[in-house]
């Protein structure tokens, strides 16, 4: 960062009272941001910015993808489980019990019991990333991968396979649309948190006409971060940091310094 970029940022050091989610609330009350909250005595409020709207399966046809063709599936989220099951019983297919799952996290992998039996299929595990899947993937080189997801996605999963030349079809099956905000048109809050580019073009695309002014943006990741930055908009917050590696982490600091804590 910058000299100049810094002095921007320490400039608009004030006071934080009110912070705003773009995500759904925690359904966990342990969650770091209840006690954020608390700790700090800080409004914190939850809202997500984005819809998942789940492709009709007439329109998924017009891909020409034959999901019985594969034999493995990756999963990155509820969302893509959710779609992909859905698509499977109003295309009235089967899915093999022999069918591998990879799940890019125990949380993805534990959502699969909505749909399966798990103790009675292949089901491999990541931590957190793409980049944790990979070990595993390669021990199944031969299989034919299947990637459910959105029109709108990251390229991790897609770069994993091109540059271990291995087999992956991507199945558009939900979309991410910008939700409606209509009813934040007079609220304010001193800081909002971004975690996918999508939550920046949906502020935008709700109010074409935002300034933020004293308003401090925080974001999750380099392509959120990368995101405000296009839109000569000032990132005042980022995360992850060595020293915090979560949001509520980098939240932290920041509100410490802030109010002088």
């Amino acid at each position: 960062m910058s000299e100049t970029a810094e002095k921007i940022i320490q400039d608009r050091l004030r006071k934080v009272e009110s912070i705003l989610v773009t995500q759904a609330r925690p359904t966990d009350e342990k969650s770091p941001y209840f006690e954020l909250a608390r700790k700090h005595n800080i409004k914190v409020d939850f809202r997500s910015f984005i819809d998942i709207k789940g492709l009709d399966h007439r329109d998924f046809r017009k891909q020409k993808i034959d999901i019985l063709a594969h034999t493995a599936v990756i999963f990155t989220s509820r969302n893509a489980v959710d779609n992909f099951f859905r698509i499977c019983k109003e295309m009235r297919i089967e899915v093999p019990a022999d069918m591998k799952y990879f799940c890019i996290s125990e949380q993805t992998a534990n959502y699969l019991q909505k749909y399966i039996v798990i103790r009675k299929r292949k089901l491999f595990t990541g931590q957190k990333t793409a980049a944790d899947l990979e070990n595993l993937i390669l021990k199944h080189k031969s299989e034919k991968f299947l990637f459910p997801c959105s029109n709108i996605r990251s390229n991790e999963i897609p770069n994993l396979m091109n540059r271990n030349d291995l087999h992956l079809t991507e199945a558009i099956m939900y979309e991410t649309v910008p939700a409606d905000l209509s009813d934040l048109t007079e609220v304010f809050y001193d800081v909002i948190c971004f975690f996918s580019p999508s939550g920046v073009t949906s502020l935008l695309h709700n109010f074409p006409n935002w300034k933020q002014n004293n308003t401090r943006l925080a974001a999750f990741g380099p392509t959120t971060a990368k995101a405000i930055r296009d839109q000569d908009l000032i990132l005042d917050i980022e995360a992850p940091l060595p020293n915090a590696p979560s949001m509520t982490g980098a939240l932290e600091l920041y509100v410490k310094k802030a109010n002088n804590l």
